[in-house]
């Protein structure tokens, strides 16, 4: 039983440690993805509201999610974005766990993004 427990706790540790590469939205520039995609996991109707400059809409909502992003350059770097950063943080997790070279979250989301652009 005491190996169960110590099985349990040796894992909260190790998740506990897995390192979310992010980076807050309103210090990510258009020359961050010179050589990288910028992605965008909104629905095709956020997107078309209003979206970063060169973003690829891929909607995390999607049951294809997977087989559209099978598409992209695992080896380039990919910045992934969404309204407030939660779709985005799954989906860069899932990007990372598909054998991305590097993947950066872009924390906050567009909102954060617009309210710094409107400030």
């Amino acid at each position: 039983m005491k190996f169960h427990y110590l099985l349990v706790t040796l894992l909260v540790i190790n998740l506990g440690c897995v390192q979310s590469n992010g980076k807050h939205i309103t210090e990510f520039s258009q020359n961050d993805i010179e050589s990288g995609i910028l992605m965008d996991v909104r629905t095709p109707e956020e997107f078309s509201d209003g979206h970063l400059d060169n973003a690829v809409n891929i909607d995390w909502f999607e049951a294809d999610f997977i087989k559209s992003v099978d598409t992209i350059d695992r080896a380039r770097p990919v910045y992934v974005y969404c309204k407030m950063g939660g779709r985005s943080a799954k989906a860069a997790y899932v990007l990372d766990s598909l054998g991305f070279d590097k993947v950066v979250n872009l924390e906050g989301g567009y909102g954060a993004f617009i309210a710094n652009k409107n400030n």
